[in-house]
């Protein structure tokens, strides 16, 4: 179970119990005071559950994640900041990968690197508000011919430095960390001619749990 979710079997169980056998649909044992609030609530635990159940066969979790940015649910800013650096070594021991970075990189790379994250996923806007804007980051990345393979192992890069950064485990946010990943390396690989061809005015985009939050 990820340190951002509660098993949902776990957490009916444990709201039925403290209720009573006499629960149905939200009902609200005689020895208790009614409260509207609390059966709705329980009707919506109840339908999740059930939905949920139907849909997979996978462990099935609610909780802060459906309230959460994925920044907070990654564990924030030191979160990040220990899957930039993990990031990075794997690309430096890849054949391929490291190539991007053989001309030499900024000296605190994984940290400007972490800062942008934090802010696309929902962080402190730390990057464009002191260190750059989306258009250059996207020219620094441009210009360098096509590299499918090597976009495609920089990704493989990102999926084991999860595990080795132990981010929470949690499906979901895995999940949704990986698709962030593989967007923002195509959009990096967007102009492959030239960086002049990269248009001026740029926004970093924020993700949320569904994509694209904002361009």
């Amino acid at each position: 179970m990820s340190r951002c979710g509660v098993r949902v079997g776990a957490l009916l169980t444990g709201l039925l119990r403290d209720r009573s056998r006499s629960l149905h649909y939200g009902a609200v044992p005689r020895s208790r005071t009614p409260n509207r609030e609390t059966a709705d609530q329980e009707q919506v635990l109840i339908a999740i559950g059930l939905v949920l159940a139907l849909r997979s066969r996978e462990p099935l979790y609610v909780g802060c994640l459906m309230t959460q940015t994925i920044f907070e649910a990654a564990g924030g800013h030191q979160a990040l900041l220990n899957l930039a650096h993990a990031w990075h070594e794997r690309c430096l021991d890849d054949p391929i990968v490291s190539h991007a970075f053989s001309h030499g990189y900024h000296p605190q790379h994984t940290e400007r690197l972490a800062a942008y994250w934090t802010e696309a996923l929902g962080g402190p806007s730390a990057y464009t508000d002191s260190l750059g804007n989306e258009t250059n980051v996207v020219r620094l990345h441009s210009g360098n011919g096509e590299h499918r393979e090597m976009d495609e192992r920089a990704q493989t890069c990102f999926a084991l430095a999860l595990d080795d950064a132990d981010l929470p485990d949690d499906p979901r946010l895995r999940s949704t960390l990986k698709a962030y990943f593989r967007w923002a390396t195509e959009r990096m690989s967007a102009y492959p001619q030239s960086p002049d061809d990269v248009p001026g005015g740029l926004t970093l985009t924020r993700w949320s749990w569904n994509g694209p939050a904002q361009s």
